[in-house]
């Protein structure tokens, strides 16, 4: 009897001992996340600060990778990697060295192109700190300007050795280029975009990803996020102009905050909670 006591007092310890060490490992797990999220959540709001353009430009990037994302129906995981490769993909041009030669409206030349295009790797190196709490961040931004053929930079990765993150954003990175207005052109419509990303097809892009971003019900919907983030608007209390002040195209949200209660991404209908 004492001994059939003896076993029953070890195993309710030992239940408890182990449901004790979860419960630690969630609570450590939900605070790195948490810890993540909010030094992101600071470098996107640096972005925003130090050049508007870029945060608007980063967000709608975001907000199109999501969509193929979701289409392409990956978990929830990998959908929370590609929105952050998307939105801090050109964290590397806010750096001191590039500013300038990216804001400037003549045509780069050979040594300001090679200067510009150090940009993944000065983004990687940024984010490299996070990769313990985010592996797959910095890996995904050093790949974005790679090539399905094998012809892009700064690697020259070809084909599935690019990460799926970097796939999906060098197309709707694209799709963002052709169809936003610049200082030196206007902007493309969605269709005639459309038609340079399916040029690309096989060649700068992942075929198949490229086939289910022009699939026509994943393509109405990135058209109409295109849309509806074509409002001019100036936010609330700004009211200067130029560097450092968000002026001019609606920049869709994050679906990722440190805090509780996360904001919608643009164009989705209700809050999805990531990122806690």
């Amino acid at each position: 009897m004492q001994r059939e006591l003896k076993y029953a007092v070890g195993a309710a310890t030992g239940t408890f001992v182990a449901r004790a060490l979860v419960r630690r490992q969630r609570i450590a797990r939900r605070s790195a996340e948490r810890f993540t999220a909010a030094a992101l959540e600071t470098l996107l709001n640096a972005i925003d600060a130090n050049d508007h353009e870029t945060g608007a430009h980063v967000r709608r990037v975001a907000c199109y990778a999501l969509t193929l994302a979701e289409a392409a129906e990956l978990d929830q995981r990998t959908q929370l990697t590609i929105e952050r490769v998307a939105l801090f993909h050109d964290i590397g041009k806010i750096h001191e060295a590039l500013f300038d030669i990216i804001h400037d409206q003549s045509t780069l030349t050979p040594q300001e192109w090679n200067a510009v295009a150090t940009h993944p790797q000065r983004g990687a190196k940024v984010l490299a700190p996070l990769s313990s709490f985010d592996p797959d961040l910095a890996d995904g931004v050093l790949a974005h300007h790679e090539r399905w053929d094998g012809s892009g930079y700064p690697r020259g990765l070809k084909g599935h050795r690019i990460p799926l993150a970097a796939r999906i954003v060098a197309i709707a990175d694209s799709f963002d280029a052709i169809t936003h207005r610049r200082r030196y052109r206007e902007g493309r419509t969605g269709e005639e975009a459309g038609g340079m990303i399916a040029a690309g097809r096989g060649t700068q892009f992942d075929p198949e990803l490229t086939d289910l971003f022009l699939f026509p019900p994943v393509f109405a919907r990135i058209q109409r996020d295109m849309r509806q983030s074509n409002v001019p608007r100036v936010r609330s209390g700004d009211r200067r102009v130029g560097r450092g002040v968000t002026k001019g195209l609606e920049a869709p949200d994050v679906t990722f905050r440190w805090r509780n209660g996360a904001r919608a991404r643009h164009g989705r209908d209700g809050p999805r909670q990531t990122g806690r």
